[in-house]
């Protein structure tokens, strides 16, 4: 069969007048111009005739420019006459008839008409038709609607006989842009972009010359050209594709029959390259400026009214278009939008409308059809993410587009009208999209690309600030009091730093990017850490690009331009409990942001994020010394190291190029949580910026604080800039070929083509040279930070000194300057720091020592570590505020004695603590301390120069007495006891008593021993509540130390004993169910982990040689850490003191026996070291029941020896005796030492058949456990007999009998172990055979021959011990009743009176 297909796609009756909305299309199939006769061919529907002569569209309600969906199937006749032909009929469908018109609801139109034979070949492929009006032409079939001879009467058309020729040319233009883009022979850059189609819009794309056009004449027949012409890609479809983008060029007017002028090929290229070289590739804005260089001599003749602009044109086609046509024009949107602005640019360029108006460039209509796309592709954007989640990266897509579009409008049209389309942008996404994260992440990649414009700051009228401004439009400064002026001035210096919403109208920008990111802050749900990071790396990258720009380089300017971003200050106070904590970074720990009340669930309110910043109303921090607190109504988001760390860089750079009178004003003003909350975040900002070595900086590498190069050197350039001598000074810091070309590309920053989409923050292989560069930008940057940091501090305190509020401030601000000097720093800015520390200690010595107490004691310990140090500069300037400290606390003697006292108890800290400090550099400085006070001599007339050299004396004792101790860093023991001695040695001084034990808790942890840590913190608190119960007679507090135990599970029940009433009597019900709580989960651990515990194994450790000193011929018991095997602890010992006196001089002697040191070589060091176990008497066993009990509170240990009277250590069952030795140590286990002396030792002898007792006794020990264990453990049970009764080990039980039972000792002495053997053999056996019953219950089928064996192997033992067990020694035993004929045959014994045993076990 000859089967066509007809498939009608659009009408456009767009620019008729006419009422003609509903629009239906009749189809006919006729062999001649018979209209009465159409040929019945054509396929009919399931509800109709096979064949029918007639088919009818579908009806679109009101659309002059309906689409059409319909298949209409045709069987072409056989023969094919050049009559035959389709003919197509329109028709205006009524929907509700009209009282005086009757008839059919048809109303006819016009028809069309397509030929099927053309040139004898059957005619295919897509056609565009014009409509005849009113009737159809005479022989009409003969002819193609286009070509059809003049009529007369003329025959009346649809747009004067023309098809829609600008909709054809962009449908066709859409239709190239798709089939380029799914060309598997182009190539696509990063964005996916087609590399032809971005060559077109750069290169080749221009409007025609109309100058030129109207010199040859409208009529002037098109250029014929060369066939060698410039085209982009080298392919060999690339003459086809350039010659199709040519003609696209040429007809770029919506009129087709005005032809373009075109450029030779070297001519065009010279054109596209000049004037700025190879620098212009891929840069937009410069090709089109060149176009008024293209049209300088043209004249200002405008078109004539009939022609339509190329802009207006292409934008009125991406609004009416439909269909497939609309989905590729949003899929392709960057192409079409570049092609429009462009067009736009050459279009005001070449009608010299540059210094005219920006509202009178462009016609309304065309702004119209503008807001007209913005609107449609943001609902197009919101649509994708809300229905198509599966393609989100389109979506993002087309707003990268639209973006850049907007981005480009601000260079060519009236900015008013752009921000409002910028705002309806934003309005109409947050209609559309309920996500947050999407919605802010969506609306930051749009104002990220906004804000990159190179007249950002200009758009955003950063020149204009609350202070410039006025206050009201009716009411000026001047006619209001000074008074009131004043409280006015304050408000609008207070509004500057908040988000409010004048701010956001005199500032549009800024105002919504502040907006977002105050938003993302403040959102708490799922995936909004991703948002936050990128809200803040928008902020950092605009900081950066000012910071780098040259028109911005004066200080004034930096000042107006850091004005702009002072709502960020608010922002960043609200966000303080959400920022990560560089406090310990170790620990990855997040800032405290918990609340009292109930966490909110409620989404966030838009209306309400847009004020949120800069609040002083919802900001409610109250200041601690030691930890930041904070009460958010919500748990928020808490922020990463990366975004943290941004924050703050911002905050700093804003504190450092703001105008210092307006940052102390608006100080002045703040209440006093506000300024804690600022002295918080100053905190913070000296934690982050920390300076890492470059060994630091290795290991933390793959952290998310490690920055790449340029995003460091980006960091270095926002707080140095080019002002100010510090600036200065960190540039020389820098040295010689350091600097960087920085302002190589400044120009080009703010165009999109330039712009990096990826972040900033790549991975990058980093060589030796960019590490060293790296540490140095690092040095600096944590210098230039600090030293901005202490400038705020010094206008806070300017400014607290004419307030009322400086009590409650000046502990926070001391905090900040001491945690600086904890911190590492360059000696410049320890310089610096040192002079503002004087400066504070001479204004408010008072204030400081009376209220301070404790930091005036970190104060203290602050400074004489740095009195260690090797830099001459840092030496003198701590002694010069040590020497202070004492001089301005000496007018108060109780302020004097307490510095004295922690000064002394910093130095104590500080030797005890520091491994690094020179005890050199601190004895010199402690010398110039003195030489201070002796050449002060305002002080000489009073006791301070003899009080301080007093104390200077004291510090050199303890100097004196740590240099031992230094000694033995490596060998923890030794340091221990030490650091246990000086702890003791202050016992007059309870304060430098508690410093010490603080100081060997901490060694104890670092070590990891915590049960010794945690004594010594109980020991401390021992003491304290020794003093407490002098000072106070309270019955609540413990009496004296003794009422202190401690360690693991049990013993925190002991503890919270005599916590508890201190509590209740405080009526602290918090702690109260802090404690029970901490009770609660002890007691669990103890109930689940049980004997699973493992405590301690312990050793004797003896030294032997004069080597050792005071160590010779002493005892010790180790306590090592749980499962510590002998040779571990012995390897560890000798290879400590092999490196103390040499490998050679050190062995460790292998067994326990004793030690005759006169064999010993006097030249050599000797170390025995014996494993022991805890030991208890009978009695004490009936006390020490549980687990714990067994392991706690141990002061005696054993260890046995076995030998043989001829020296031997092992002999024959009759020959081997053992020695037990039970050692006594000076306090009990655990301790707050791990090793302590032996002060008694015991020694017992055992005979070989008290030996051979104690063997039966422990086997028959470990056959009861395994026979009773619950559940039963068949494979220990099967051990226990094997090694029991097994045919293997049969010779072990029995030859211990035969050797001792066999025959009855001749010694009387020995008849009652003969008889205590006999009964172990006794309930040997009986455990044997409950044993073997037992295991006869727990095997498996395959086993009952092993089962079988072990029966048999102890009914052979058990017979071979009943002669021997049965046998009993007659003197040991006396009738004491005669029995007499007629009596009991059975013979009743008793026991010797001699014997305190009974005979019941016999």
């Amino acid at each position: 069969r000859n089967l066509l297909y007809v498939y009608p796609q659009r009408l456009n009756f767009g620019n008729r007048l006419a009422s003609a909305r509903n629009i239906t299309v009749k189809i006919q199939f006729l062999a001649d111009e018979d209209l009465n006769n159409p040929m019945q061919v054509i396929f009919g529907k399931s509800s109709s005739a096979e064949f029918v002569s007639e088919m009818y569209t579908s009806v679109t309600y009101h659309n002059k420019s309906p689409d059409f969906y319909e298949e209409v199937k045709l069987k072409l006749p056989a023969k094919i006459t050049g009559k035959h032909h389709l003919l197509f009929t329109f028709y205006h469908i009524s929907c509700q008839q009209k009282q005086n018109q009757g008839g059919s609801s048809e109303t006819l139109i016009g028809y069309s008409w397509l030929p099927i034979l053309m040139n004898e070949r059957l005619q295919t492929g897509h056609y565009c038709l014009p409509m005849a009006l009113e009737r159809l032409p005479n022989k009409y079939s003969m002819h193609s609607p286009e070509k059809i001879p003049n009529q007369n009467p003329p025959v009346k058309w649809v747009d004067g006989h023309k098809a829609n020729l600008a909709q054809l040319t962009f449908e066709s233009v859409v239709s190239i842009v798709n089939s380029l883009h799914n060309s598997p022979d182009l190539s696509k850059d990063q964005h996916g972009r087609n590399c032809l189609l971005m060559s077109y819009v750069h290169y080749v794309f221009r409007l025609p010359d109309i100058q030129k056009e109207l010199a040859k004449g409208v009529s002037a027949p098109p250029p014929v050209f060369p066939e060698s012409r410039y085209y982009t890609v080298g392919r060999s479809s690339a003459a086809h594709v350039g010659s199709r983008l040519l003609q696209s060029r040429i007809m770029s007017s919506s009129n087709p029959d005005i032809a373009g002028t075109q450029a030779l090929t070297d001519e065009e290229v010279k054109n596209a390259m000049s004037s700025k070289g190879m620098d212009r590739s891929g840069v937009r804005m410069s090709s089109y400026v060149e176009v008024s260089s293209y049209f300088h001599n043209a004249s200002s003749v405008g078109r004539s009214s009939t022609r339509k602009q190329f802009h207006e044109e292409l934008a009125l086609q991406m609004v009416v278009s439909t269909g497939m046509v609309r989905e590729n024009v949003f899929k392709y949107a960057w192409f079409f939008f570049e092609l429009l602005v462009k067009s736009m640019a050459q279009y005001f360029c070449m009608m010299e409308k540059q210094e005219s108006s920006r509202k009178l460039r462009f016609s309304d209509r065309f702004k119209d059809d503008i807001t007209t796309i913005v609107n449609v592709v943001t609902a197009e954007i919101g649509t994708i993410l809300v229905k198509q989640q599966k393609e989100t990266e389109q979506a993002e897509k087309i707003n990268v587009s639209l973006a850049f579009f907007l981005f480009d409008l601000l260079s060519l049209m009236d900015r008013g009208f752009v921000f409002n389309l910028i705002r309806n942008y934003c309005c109409q996404l947050s209609v559309k999209l309920q996500s947050m994260p999407t919605l802010i992440s969506m609306r930051l990649e749009f104002l990220r690309i906004l804000c990159s414009h190179e007249h950002y700051l200009s758009l955003n009228l950063f020149f204009i600030t609350n202070l410039s401004a006025p206050a009201s439009p009716c009411l000026s400064i001047s006619s209001q009091n000074s008074s009131s002026s004043s409280s006015v001035q304050d408000q609008r210096i207070a509004n500057m730093f908040e988000l409010s919403g004048d701010y956001r109208q005199q500032h549009f920008l800024t105002g919504l990017l502040f907006t977002e990111l105050a938003a993302a802050l403040d959102a708490e749900v799922e995936g909004i850490a991703k948002v936050q990071k990128k809200a803040v790396n928008a902020i950092v990258s605009l900081l950066c690009s000012h910071d780098l720009d040259s028109r911005y380089s004066k200080p004034e300017i930096k000042a107006k331009v850091a004005a702009l971003y002072l709502p960020l200050i608010g922002i960043i106070l609200d966000a303080l409990p959400q920022l990560y904590d560089f406090t310990d970074a170790r620990t990855r720990k997040i800032r405290p942001s918990s609340s009292d009340g109930e966490t909110e669930t409620n989404p966030i309110n838009q209306s309400v994020a847009s004020l949120i910043a800069g609040n002083p109303g919802n900001t409610m921090l109250k200041s601690s010394a030691t930890t930041f607190s904070s009460l958010p109504s919500k748990q928020l988001t808490p922020l990463v190291a990366d975004a943290s760390q941004d924050l703050l860089i911002s905050f700093l750079w804003i504190l450092k190029n703001a105008d210092q009178n307006l940052i102390r004003k608006w100080i002045i003003d703040l209440p006093v949580t506000q300024l804690n909350k600022i002295l918080d975040l100053l905190h913070l900002c000296v934690s982050c910026f920390e300076y890492r070595s470059k060994v630091t900086s290795d290991k933390v590498s793959t952290q998310a604080l490690q920055k790449s190069k340029h995003t460091k050197a980006r960091l270095e350039e926002v707080l140095l800039g080019n002002a100010g001598a510090r600036g200065e000074m960190m540039k020389r810091c820098r040295g010689p070929g350091n600097e960087r070309n920085f302002g190589i590309n400044e120009n080009l920053r703010w165009r999109k083509d330039q712009t990096q989409w990826r972040q900033g923050n790549e991975r990058q292989e980093k060589t030796k040279a960019d590490l060293d560069q790296e540490a140095l930008v690092s040095g600096n940057l944590v210098t230039e930070a600090n030293l901005v940091i202490l400038d705020t501090l010094e206008i806070i305190v300017k400014a607290i000194s004419v307030s009322d509020c400086k009590d409650s401030v000046l502990g926070n601000i001391l905090r900040v300057i001491l945690h600086s000097l904890g911190c590492n720093q360059s000696s410049y800015y320890l310089t610096h720091c040192f002079n503002s520390l004087r400066a504070l200690i001479a204004k408010y010595a008072d204030v400081l020592f009376e209220e301070e107490a404790e930091q005036c004691s970190d104060m203290c310990q602050r400074v004489l570590h740095h009195c260690c140090s090797s830099m001459d500069s840092t030496r003198t300037q701590a002694c010069a505020v040590l020497y202070l400290i004492m001089r301005h606390s000496f007018s108060t003697i109780s302020n004097f004695a307490r510095v004295k006292m922690q000064v002394t108890m910093s130095l104590a800290s500080l030797v005890g603590k520091s491994s690094d400090f020179n005890e050199e550099y601190l004895r010199r400085a402690l010398r110039t301390v003195l030489a201070y006070a002796e050449e002060d001599e305002d002080m000489q007339p009073t006791m301070f120069p003899i009080q301080v050299e007093e104390l200077l004396f004291n510090l050199n004792s303890i100097l004196s007495d740590t240099v031992k101790m230094r000694e033995f860093q490596k060998d923890p023991e030794m340091l221990m006891d030490l650091m246990y001695r000086l702890a003791k040695g202050y016992q007059t001084s309870p304060d430098l008593r508690l410093t010490w034990l603080q100081n060997m808790a901490e060694k104890h942890t670092k070590r990891q021993c915590y049960t010794e840590a945690a004594l010594c913190l109980v020991h401390a608190a021992a003491l304290v509540a020794e003093y407490l119960s002098m000072l106070e007679d309270h019955k609540y507090l413990p009496v004296g130390s003794v009422s202190f135990q401690a360690c693991m599970f049990e013993s925190v029940n002991e503890v919270y004993k005599v916590i508890i009433p201190i509590q209740e009597a405080h009526r602290d019900v918090s702690k109260l169910a802090y404690i029970h709580e901490k009770l609660k989960k002890a007691f669990e651990s103890i109930t689940t982990k049980g004997s699973k515990r493992m405590f301690g194994t312990y050793f004797r450790v003896a030294f032997y040689g004069a080597k050792f000193g005071d160590l010779d011929e002493q005892e010790y018991i180790y306590k090592e850490p749980a499962i510590t095997k002998l040779p571990e602890i012995s390897h560890r010992l000798e290879a400590f003191y092999g490196q103390c006196f040499g490998d050679a001089a050190v062995e460790v002697i292998k067994d326990s026996s004793p030690v005759e040191k006169g064999k010993l070589d006097p030249n050599k060091a000797y170390i025995q070291i014996t494993f022991v176990e805890p030991f208890f008497d009978d009695y004490e066993m009936k006390d020490r029941i549980t687990y714990f009990e067994k392991n706690f509170n141990l002061r005696r240990f054993m260890y046995t020896t076995p030998f043989t009277k001829d020296g031997r250590p092992r002999g024959d069952l009759k020959e081997q005796y053992k020695r037990k030795t039970i050692l006594t140590t000076q306090h009990a286990f655990p301790y707050i030492k791990t090793r302590i002396n032996v002060i008694q030792k015991e020694e017992f002898i055992l005979t070989p058949i008290e030996v051979a007792i104690e063997d039966m006794q422990k086997k028959t020990l470990e056959l009861a456990v395994a026979t009773q264990q619950e559940p039963p453990d068949p494979k220990l049970l099967q051990m226990v007999l094997q090694g029991s009764v097994g045919a293997t080990v049969n010779q072990g039980p029995l030859e211990v009998a035969q050797v001792f039972l066999a025959e009855i000792p001749e010694d009387s002495k020995l008849f009652r172990h003969h008889n205590k053997l006999r009964l172990c053999f006794k309930e040997f056996i009986m455990r044997c055979g409950e044993a073997v019953e037992k295991n006869k219950g727990l095997i498996a089928t395959d086993q009952k021959e092993y089962q079988q064996e072990l029966k048999k192997n102890y009914n052979k033992l058990k017979e071979n011990l009943r002669p021997m067990i049965g046998r009993k020694i007659p003197d040991l035993y006396k009738p004491v009743v005669k029995i007499h004929k007629g009596s009991f045959k059975r013979s009743s014994f008793r026991k010797n009176e001699t014997s305190p045993s009974s005979t019941q076990n016999s």
